[in-house]
């Protein structure tokens, strides 16, 4: 994936064969926890949205790169693929996210006595606000097939944004987002005051929540 300093990004991955990859409550929060540790250093989070068998993320870059802690520089990570070259000092955001992934699928792994690997190979990114004449992915699951405005990367960051909360419902597992505990849909309508996503910086850029978006009503 390749990623750039000041530009948002959709972020998504899926179970291995469309398998579940949340067995309880407890796994949701165990995952947030991952998002906190390994994507806030290099990234504002937007929104974001756990399935059972997916994720959404939206969100910021504010770093490529960072420098290690010095826990992860002096003790020994079991993730020795990931980290292997402790001479080198830094951590990409790809190299986050694979470590994210990797250290919850162990986790999930020993919990559910599996073995292997939990999620795609491939998780994917797609840039929002830096299109060139290309539709995302998001905008064709929303039945969206033209987009008529003189500034369409705005209207792409709120329509990635709404997509994601409305996941859930789109899924039938619940007939409101704010009814689905694990995105920020509850956070942005005042239910939740979670710290993981960055609400000022999201209307600061012009993203506005609402419940009644007409692009998603059903």
């Amino acid at each position: 994936m390749h990623f750039e300093k000041g530009f948002l990004y959709h972020i998504y991955n899926q179970g291995n064969n469309h398998r579940k990859i949340y067995f309880n409550d407890e796994n949701y929060l165990f995952f947030l926890k991952k998002i906190k540790t390994y994507i806030t250093p290099h990234a504002d989070i937007l929104a974001w949205c756990l399935m059972p068998n997916h994720f959404h993320l939206m969100v910021l870059i504010r770093e490529t790169e960072i420098v290690r802690n010095s826990q992860e520089m002096t003790v020994s990570h079991p993730l020795t693929k990931e980290l292997k070259d402790l001479k080198t000092k830094t951590r990409t955001i790809n190299d986050s996210i694979a470590i994210m992934l990797r250290s919850y699928t162990r986790a999930i792994n020993k919990q559910e006595n599996f073995s292997g690997t939990l999620f795609r190979k491939a998780t994917k990114s797609e840039c929002i606000n830096c299109l060139k004449g290309l539709t995302p992915s998001f905008i064709a699951k929303t039945g969206i097939t033209q987009v008529n405005t003189t500034n369409p990367s705005k209207l792409y960051l709120q329509i990635c944004f709404d997509y994601i909360h409305q996941n859930p419902v789109k899924a039938a597992l619940v007939k409101r987002d704010i009814d689905w505990e694990f995105s920020s849909a509850r956070d942005y309508c005042g239910l939740r005051n979670g710290k993981l996503v960055n609400k000022t910086l999201a209307k600061e850029i012009g993203i506005e929540y609402s419940r009644h978006n007409k692009l998603f009503r059903g």
